[in-house]
């Protein structure tokens, strides 16, 4: 598994669909997931540490999974099939551990608010790589040599998705 960080929230100029781009700490591979506008403002809202005054979803889900005796541990893209990404939330219960299905935005939505890493598997990240041929993973689509250059050159201030 690859620990990856949150890198920002953009939004696709065409499609004008939210895009979560993750990086590794090298910051050597870029994941771009497009996810869809809630999940983005859920994302954003932890990202940017904003306090509602009654809990959204991932907010109670983490605090049920607390009420239950559970510790999110991580969070984990585990698998790229056809184009969707699927990911695992992993979950402590009492020394006994646990492994939830979830999409990875919403995975990664709870991850920051429990502050617990974001893992990508090296499975992922080498399909992303063959199926791009070549070593770093790359958006597949129509207008991939503007995303790659876009993604490049990427700065945080740049790309934070605004709500």
């Amino acid at each position: 598994m690859i620990e990856m960080k949150v890198f920002g929230l953009a939004l696709d100029e065409d499609s004008q669909v939210p895009v979560l781009i993750l990086k590794d700490s090298e910051e050597k591979i870029v994941l771009p997931i497009w996810i869809g506008a809630m999940e983005a403002m859920a994302i954003s809202l932890a990202l940017n540490e904003v306090s509602l005054p009654r809990p959204m979803t991932h907010d109670l889900l983490l605090a049920c999974i607390r009420q239950l005796g559970g510790k999110v541990v991580a969070v984990a893209v585990v698998d790229l099939r056809e184009g969707t990404y699927y990911a695992e939330i992993e979950v402590d219960q009492n020394g006994a551990p646990r492994r939830i299905d979830s999409r990875p935005s919403d995975a990664i939505a709870l991850a920051i608010r429990a502050q617990a890493p974001i893992l990508v598997s090296r499975k992922v990240v080498e399909q992303m790589a063959s199926e791009q041929g070549g070593a770093k993973p790359v958006i597949k689509t129509e207008e991939a040599e503007k995303w790659n250059e876009i993604l490049e050159k990427f700065s945080l201030d740049d790309s934070k998705y605004k709500m």
